[in-house]
């Protein structure tokens, strides 16, 4: 039987790896995916991304000896889909976090999606 959402599982994964304090976890690889990890490297929430076969492997990132990222919110779900126009990005943490959109133009974090002026899926919220 496959997985119902693929991008919360890895989301677990990461949240469950950081609170083992684990350096890296393996993730069953997709486009989405990587998209989304793409983020958040770029916004420095993990520290490197590597394929490896059909998986990706993370390494997580740790600021003296804690998770980088505190805390994490899958909102769009398989049985409630929440899609959001461009002036109802939410704004994360009042500015300390991030949201990951799937738009039009592919994967974007929130500032990016308002920059470009478009919506989309509301993936998750990460802080």
């Amino acid at each position: 039987m496959g997985m119902t959402d693929p991008i919360a599982d890895m989301l677990s994964r990461i949240k469950n790896a950081h609170m083992a304090l684990h350096k890296q976890v393996r993730i069953p690889g997709s486009k989405m995916k990587m998209a989304i990890l793409e983020i958040l490297k770029h916004e420095g929430y993990i520290e490197e991304i590597n394929r490896d076969g059909r998986d990706i492997v993370v390494k997580l990132k740790y600021v003296k000896g804690r998770p980088a990222i505190s805390d994490l919110e899958k909102v769009s779900k398989p049985g409630r889909r929440v899609y959001v126009g461009v002036d109802e990005i939410p704004e994360v943490q009042n500015g300390l976090g991030i949201c990951i959109l799937s738009t039009s133009r592919g994967v974007l974090e929130g500032s990016e999606a308002k920059r470009q002026r478009v919506g989309g899926e509301l993936l998750c919220k990460i802080w």
